[in-house]
């Protein structure tokens, strides 16, 4: 199999599963659907980053994109639940959930989803004519490219002590899933890719913990949680420095074996 046909496979694989997941969303039959769904419209994202300004792929990765955005907010209100349910305030959680049937029902019936779906279908063959007319020929090219150019800002990032975290974060999370995307292009060993998933781990759980403490101050019946989240936050921003020192190390150590 070529990597075109390849890459096409893995899109319709991708497509497939988000059928599924928009079913059991749409039945509400179990916990794990959206979640499923926006797993699904990130990995379509990550294999299509590399290649976003293609005018054959720019209107599917806008798409995408789209949805992502339109359905964060849900998803947060579903880690934010399960978060006061597993800490036992009942019913904080009980007050929430009771939206989130509702949202679900949105999201199903959503323009946005049914765009994505469309792109879908039509995109397999707009690509096959550009690989037919010869467009495709340095497709692995771009690709590699793009990934060196995240890494190399990953690393800048990392050497820099005062860089912005939340911004950190977003670019630990986009190497981490390009490189899963394109294992065999991408110039990161296994061992700097799992430290990439640790970091993101850990930057995650202080993004997550952060915004719930903002939350707070908007909802009053989470302020008496707030001071926990607090504290979490911070020993999960902790964590996650110890961590980036070792990552720097290994991304600098891939990166330099590739370019020679």
């Amino acid at each position: 199999m070529s990597f075109v046909d390849d890459f096409v496979a893995q899109i319709i694989s991708l497509e497939v599963s988000l059928y599924h997941s928009r079913a059991r969303l749409q039945a509400n039959s179990d916990s794990e659907a959206l979640h499923d769904l926006r797993i699904a419209v990130r990995k379509i994202r990550s294999l299509l980053r590399p290649l976003r300004n293609m005018p054959e792929v720019a209107a599917l990765n806008q798409s995408a994109a789209e949805i992502g955005r339109a359905t964060t907010p849900t998803r947060d209100l579903e880690v934010i639940i399960g978060e006061l349910q597993k800490m036992g305030y009942l019913r904080q959680a009980t007050n929430r959930s009771a939206v989130l049937t509702e949202q679900y029902r949105k999201i199903t019936a959503s323009p946005v989803l049914d765009k994505l779906f469309a792109e879908l279908d039509r995109w397999p063959e707009i690509f096959r004519t550009a690989e037919r007319a010869g467009e495709l020929v340095n497709v692995k090219r771009l690709i590699q490219k793009a990934l060196k150019k995240r890494i190399t800002q990953l690393i800048a990032g990392l050497r820099d002590k005062h860089f912005d975290r939340h911004e950190l974060r977003i670019i630990v999370k986009n190497a981490r899933y390009i490189s899963d995307a394109f294992p065999t292009l991408s110039p990161l060993k296994a061992k700097s890719r799992a430290q990439l998933k640790s970091v993101q781990a850990s930057l995650g759980s202080w993004h997550d913990h952060h915004q719930w403490c903002l939350r707070a101050e908007a909802e009053p019946d989470l302020l008496e949680i707030a001071s926990y989240w607090e504290v979490a936050s911070e020993q999960a921003l902790a964590d996650a420095e110890l961590k980036l020192a070792s990552l720097l190390k290994h991304l600098a150590k891939d990166l330099a074996k590739f370019e020679n």
